[in-house]
């Protein structure tokens, strides 16, 4: 699972997600020649991301080298069951990773086309936003 060794505040504000904003930085491929981009605004949990990284890993087997260009450094908090109202905020839950359209999620290398493709396929149906596959331009 992937969460921050230290955070600065234990408790984030929730923020908002707006349609329109698209992503200022991270919309290149920097590392490898396949990327998957994120078409739509999301918040990615830790498992999600985890369950993306060993599908690529189970698929592409020992070739080719993966880069996972989000982490999830924003704390969810969660009540628990049947508390009444009041008594402030929850208790730390789980952490997400705040994703805007047109940003790029993982990367690949050293992998034929066709490999990377069915790859990011697979890992696209784990994920709780519409990705697209892109390729590097030379």
């Amino acid at each position: 699972m992937f969460i921050p060794k230290k955070t600065k505040y234990r408790k984030h504000m929730k923020g908002r997600s707006r349609n329109r904003m698209f992503c200022d930085s991270g919309t290149q491929i920097s590392f490898g020649t396949f990327g998957l981009k994120a078409m739509g605004p999301a918040w990615i949990t830790s498992n999600q991301l985890e369950a993306c990284r060993r599908v690529i890993i189970r698929y592409i087997k020992k070739t080719g080298k993966m880069w996972i260009r989000i982490f999830p450094d924003k704390v969810i908090t969660k009540k628990g069951a049947e508390v009444p109202m009041g008594g402030g905020k929850g208790n730390p839950d789980h952490y997400v990773a705040v994703v805007k359209p047109g940003r790029i999620l993982l990367e690949l290398e050293g992998v034929p086309e066709t490999d990377a493709r069915e790859a990011f396929r697979k890992c696209g149906d784990k994920l709780p936003v519409k990705v697209k596959f892109v390729k590097k331009e030379i």
